[in-house]
């Protein structure tokens, strides 16, 4: 078996190349993209073939991008939030910032001198834009610089789309989950985002304009899923306000709509909204509270499901410890 990179989308492909002819130029069609690109398959493959023990064994990074075009329902709360948890259960995590307010960072404490920006300009490698945050977790930092790299996407001609995936390749083996947290609105850098995840975390106020902006957003999702494989996969309820009915009334309405994709909602909690200030996540600044409880089952629905992905952990531990 052999593997091939598709030159569009960066997926790989383990191929039979004992099926193809040798010594030829030949084409083939990526089953992801639908790209068509020739592949020359040399004599000496048939004399040595791959073994497959001396293959790497390498992680298959989940990507998942926590998007909604509707600003204030708690995106990068659940972005920071989220990849702590997960980090604290032992799995290695990437947070990638790609919002111009470059508000992660801030809520990790961290300033980041580089991060996103100079990745996608060529100017620094992953390994250098990439700071660490906390034991396990790495942050690819945003900020205002971000807005000329979007005016740089748009000008592109062909491709602009998989900017950030051939930005990013090479980051799926060394994380077991890579989460992009997302701007509000619409743009080519969210496009870019969705042409790389595989998997979408939506949340959402317990309004009635969140959910109006979830149909927006559900409906853009589908013309990403015309031309690549992208699944929502779960739609996180937030600011959950118990003394008041409207908020559960959306709820079960949201429940009515996206049955099982629907997790455990993320309660009201003041808390949350002061852990920024302290540069801490909700685990560090007030571990017993709600909110901590609320995104330690967010952590372990999402933990659960990578029986379902194929995910592996780090050595270090497979579900969140008590906090």
């Amino acid at each position: 078996m052999t593997v091939i990179v598709c030159p569009k989308c960066s997926r790989r492909h383990r191929v039979d190349t004992s099926k193809i002819t040798q010594n030829r130029r030949q084409l083939v069609r990526c089953k992801v993209c639908d790209h068509r690109f020739p592949i020359h398959v040399a004599q000496k493959m048939a004399a040595e073939p791959a073994q497959p023990e001396a293959i790497e064994k390498r992680r298959n990074a989940r990507k998942i991008a926590v998007s909604l075009s509707k600003g204030g329902v708690g995106k990068t709360t659940t972005s920071v939030n989220l990849s702590a948890g997960l980090a604290l259960a032992g799995y290695k995590v990437l947070l990638v910032d790609t919002d111009t307010q470059g508000q992660s960072s801030f809520m990790l404490g961290k300033k980041p001198q580089a991060g996103l920006t100079e990745l996608l300009t060529g100017e620094l490698t992953a390994e250098e834009a990439i700071v660490s945050a906390r034991t396990n977790l790495s942050i690819l930092g945003g900020g205002r610089s971000l807005a000329g790299v979007k005016r740089i996407i748009d000008k592109k001609s062909f491709g602009s789309e998989w900017t950030l995936t051939e930005a990013m390749e090479g980051l799926d083996n060394k994380f077991d989950f890579i989460i992009i947290d997302t701007s509000p609105g619409w743009d080519q850098l969210t496009v870019n985002v969705l042409f790389y995840a595989t998997e979408v975390l939506t949340p959402v106020a317990l309004e009635v304009m969140s959910l109006h902006g979830l149909a927006e957003f559900t409906k853009n999702l589908h013309a990403i899923q015309k031309y690549k494989p992208i699944n929502l996969n779960y739609v996180l309820p937030t600011f959950l306000d118990t003394r008041i009915d409207q908020p559960q009334n959306i709820n079960r309405k949201l429940k009515s709509l996206y049955g099982d994709k629907v997790c455990q909602p993320i309660r009201y909690d003041e808390q949350l909204t002061r852990a920024p200030a302290h540069g801490k996540t909700i685990f560090e600044f007030v571990p017993d509270g709600n909110g901590a409880a609320d995104y330690e089952a967010l952590v372990r629905t999402i933990v659960k499901d990578n029986t379902i992905f194929g995910a592996m952990p780090t050595k270090g531990g497979t579900v969140i410890p008590s906090l």
